[in-house]
């Protein structure tokens, strides 16, 4: 066997340009196969027309392994449930339990198990079943291919279409004959040994929205302008789609070999960490900091003042407990949970939770063009005559044309032909009959129909390539003023010069430049006599005028985009497709475009300058797939939170390298695979309804954790304070458990809050060190009314002893509960609370019966085992004015919070 077959699977690489660009030295194997005849290929491959026989397919397929790509397969449930498992809070808590287990301190432990077994039972649930339902939607992508195979069980003269077969694309092998059609995905990397009106999407692939065309023979090109592998016009690539056309092609490489699959290597393995994760971790470890500094300090005061070492250990672990947000994990998964169902509602699947967080942190979404700015949709927009004023007899002759070829029509004589009105305009079935036909073929770039026109003449009408149009076209259409309606006799024709020659080539590069692929129209008269037809009949051609196609852009496309900055997003177009069909869109939407930087300025560029470019750029177009995942990490590394939306094979790498990977259900597997959230409507107006989700999710998620965090930090604070004076603990290690526990009730029902609008306006993060300030700032806010408690039920209610530490003990449990549950209405907004901000009704609800039961559970047997008192009328008056003269400093320090750090939550 040749050992080209060896060497052709690394050639085609993940770094191939849509356009222009270069590939490394081995690219040189797949070029030479593709300029070589069909004979050659076949010895190459060391393959026959017939195909392979059984017995060889299984040699090949033991050698090369069966044509699958590397992709990532839906975990076992455990793997999943051990994901859900470890974040850094679940593993501190989880510490803290197996501790409070050691020393015998039962309660702390079944508290802690609750709050982490809640927390990873919700995550698991839902991440579980969106893997499942992306499962799903992977499934129903096509997996065979139609195969010609050789073998004793055909007779000698058996034909080529009896040898089909239909077989699953895995089982596809170097050296295989395959048939393409119209619909057909393209199984492998193949070289095309027969084709007809073949043309390909590669979209996917490259990035480019119009289809390629695609032939089984071509010319070597000059050495000084080798075009991209991508453009080659005999290969077509594993992944891309058949439009239109018929092929008969033999497989040059497969599975992780093929160009695709050189991809899908690169994106499987362990992700990077997003925003959420960085984030969680910072927070993290700024507690473990906090009791790293605050449970030693309180162990040692209350050790060496009590002199009871082992209560003094098991009051520090308590503090620790209670230093802990323990339900910030259940929280948090059910924050993310909720946004998922809010989502599952607007047609979006989550796959991964923490990807809904990162959608609110979003401030830089990069997209493709193809499909989220425009229809994915080739439209008829122009037709011009060589001046460039719109003319109905281009229209009507392209559209004859169109309707009466044979080959199979392409997107654009589709296009042309939704213009089903000119079908009786024209009296098309009574007025014309068709007479001959001379096919498109790749050397002349052109097709040609001839009809009868009402039996007084035949009328030759060419559609191509501009300049091959062109070449054959010594006249043009001129306007005649005195003709009343257009009739084909009645258009006088002038000699096409030299100089409206240049001008209808300016015309075209105008159209051009406006991002419309162009193509001409002529024609010719003929006597009825004349005929046969051939290629030499398209000569002394009349310029009629051009055609201009374009993918429009949606109308939802614009709104979306101006909605999306509103909210602090910035748009950046990232596509394989050219620079002037991308301006066009761009301009259209809205996009305000100065300069599109090409793939070919990136290369070479170091990081730093990279990110700069990345920060200031807009459009970014003829990238490969390593162009687009360079950008997102350099925009990752100057501190954005990026977004990428994308679904076709050269966006997986950077789907991954994204924050958030966004991706569509009619995307390719790769693509879906690779992809956090999975719309099923490819629409920016979606991604803005996710922003928003996600900033309610996150505000939700900091008012836990600013709430927890500066209570606690008051709470521990007060008892640093306490524990330095009092004679006896000022609250038993229980009693502090059984406040954390109601407290952490109390705050199960953030999830369901509302965020006051101007808090949506913007991209929020996760910022530890505003966490940490915001501690040491609003907590001791707490402990100066802590203070005031401890001095009251000392001198005015006489618990100054020992004696009565369970009169002291209640009264500053009731007063502790009472004020860390009346911060989370203080917290929860910047505004005025129960005035210019009410809390939703779960929270209000929820609240107040934590407060009462507070109130209540000294007066109850719970609370007497609990060491809890029943306390005098008397001291409810102390604790009403105390409450009052609470809530308002910490007004007064928040106003002064927001306008010394302009930020609250």
């Amino acid at each position: 066997m040749p050992l080209f077959l060896g060497t052709l699977g690394t050639t085609i690489t993940p770094g191939a340009r849509s356009a222009g660009g270069t590939l490394e030295a081995k690219g040189e194997a797949v070029r030479q196969l593709a300029y070589v005849d069909s004979v050659a290929v076949l010895r190459e491959l060391n393959t026959r027309r017939e195909g392979l026989e059984d017995d060889e397919v299984g040699r090949r397929r033991e050698q090369w392994g069966r044509n699958e790509v590397a992709h990532e397969k839906p975990p076992a449930w455990y793997a999943q449930l051990a994901h859900a498992f470890l974040n850094p809070f679940n593993l501190l808590l989880t510490t803290l339990a197996v501790v409070s287990g050691i020393t015998g301190d039962r309660e702390a432990v079944v508290v802690i198990g609750l709050m982490v077994a809640m927390s990873t039972g919700l995550r698991f649930i839902q991440e579980f079943r969106s893997t499942k339902s992306a499962e799903a939607l992977r499934k129903l992508v096509r997996t065979s291919a139609t195969v010609e195979r050789a073998g004793d069980a055909f007779p000698p003269d058996a034909t080529p279409a009896m040898r089909r077969r239909e077989v699953p694309m895995d089982e596809l092998v170097p050296g295989d004959i395959v048939y393409l059609s119209a619909g057909d995905m393209v199984p492998a990397d193949v070289r095309l040994l027969a084709a007809k009106d073949l043309f390909v999407s590669q979209s996917a692939l490259t990035g480019e929205a119009l289809p390629v065309e695609k032939a089984d023979r071509a010319d070597p090109p000059a050495a000084a302008s080798l075009p991209a592998i991508t453009e080659l016009p005999t290969i077509c690539f594993m992944g891309t789609n058949v439009i239109s056309g018929t092929a008969t092609a033999a497989v040059v490489a497969t599975g992780s070999r093929t160009s695709f699959g050189a991809m899908a290597k690169g994106i499987v393995g362990q992700r990077v960490p997003t925003a959420f994760d960085i984030g969680v971790n910072k927070v993290s470890w700024l507690f473990i900091r906090f009791i790293a500094v605050m449970v030693p300090v309180v162990f040692l005061i209350n050790g060496l003042s009590k002199g009871n070492w082992l209560e003094a250990f098991l009051f520090g672990l308590a503090v620790a407990v209670g230093l802990t947000p323990e339900m910030l994990p259940m929280i948090v998964t059910t924050n993310l949970a909720k946004g998922a169902v809010a989502m599952s509602r607007r047609k979006t699947i989550v796959k991964r939770l923490n990807s809904i967080q990162n959608f609110g942190a979003m401030d830089v979404l990069c997209t493709d063009k193809t499909g989220t700015l425009t229809q994915d949709k080739i439209v008829l927009e122009r037709h011009v005559n060589v001046v460039g004023e719109e003319d109905d007899q281009v229209l009507a002759l392209a559209y004859i044309n169109s309707f009466y070829q044979t080959g199979l029509k392409n997107l654009m004589d589709i296009a042309v032909l939704e213009h089903a009105e000119l079908k009786k305009e024209l009296a098309i079935d009574k007025a014309y009959g068709k007479v001959d036909e001379i096919p498109f073929d790749f050397t002349r770039r052109r097709m040609s129909v001839v009809v009868d026109h009402e039996h007084l003449h035949h009328q030759l009408i060419c559609k191509g390539a501009v300049e091959e149009v062109l070449a054959v076209c010594p006249w043009v259409c001129d306007e005649d003023p005195t003709a009343a309606e257009w009739s084909g006799e009645r258009r006088r024709v002038v000699a096409l010069e030299a100089e409206r020659r240049d001008d209808a080539r300016e015309l075209v590069a105008e159209m051009n430049e406006d991002g419309f692929r162009v193509v001409a129209v002529a024609s010719r008269d003929f006597d009825p006599s004349h005929g046969p037809y051939t290629v030499a009949d398209e000569s002394d051609l009349v310029l009629a005028g051009f055609i201009g196609f374009l993918d429009p852009p949606k109308e939802s496309a614009g709104p979306a985009i101006r909605a999306l900055a509103q909210h602090g997003v910035r748009v950046k177009i990232l596509t394989g497709d050219n620079d002037l069909v991308a301006r066009k869109v761009c301009r259209d939407v809205g996009l305000e475009v100065e300069h599109v930087t090409l793939g070919g300025e990136i290369q070479g560029v170091d990081d730093a300058a990279l990110g700069q470019l990345a920060d200031t750029g807009v459009v970014f177009a003829r990238l490969t797939p390593d162009d687009k995942v360079r950008i997102v990490r350099a925009l990752r590394a100057r501190g954005h939170t990026v977004g990428f939306l994308g679904d076709g094979i050269n966006d997986a790498g950077a789907l991954r390298e994204a924050d958030v990977g966004i991706s569509v259900d009619s995307g390719v597997d790769i693509a879906k695979e690779s992809a956090d959230i999975i719309l099923l409507e490819k629409s920016l107006m979606v991604l803005e309804e996710g922003v928003i989700e996600g900033r309610k999710t996150f505000g939700n998620t900091i008012k836990y954790i600013k709430m927890t965090a500066s209570s606690n930090f008051g709470n521990v604070f007060s008892v640093l304070i306490a524990s330095a004076f009092l004679p006896f603990l000022p609250m038993l290690p229980i009693q502090l458990l059984t406040l954390n526990l109601l407290y952490d009730i109390s705050q199960t029902s953030i999830p369901w809050d509302e965020m006051d609008p101007e808090y949506l306006t913007v991209p929020r993060k996760w910022r530890a060190d505003d966490i940490g300030r915001f501690m040491l700032f609003v907590g001791p806010t707490s402990s100066i009314f802590d203070i005031v408690t401890f001095v009251v039920l000392w001198y005015v209610f006489g618990a100054n002893s020992p004696a009565h530490q369970d009169f002291f003990q209640s009264g500053w449990f009731i007063e502790s509960l009472l004020t860390q549950t009346l911060i989370v209405h203080m917290i929860r907004t910047a505004k005025v609370p129960f005035v210019q901000s009410r809390a939703a009704l779960p929270v209000l609800i929820l609240t107040s019966v934590i407060m009462l039961i507070g109130i209540l559970l000294p007066f109850s047997a719970s609370g007497a085992k609990l060491a809890l008192v029943p306390l005098p009328a008397s001291y409810f008056v102390w604790l009403v004015a105390i409450l009052l003269c609470y809530s308002a400093l910490t007004q007064v320090v928040k106003g002064w919070y927001i306008r010394r750090f302009a930020t609250w939550l």
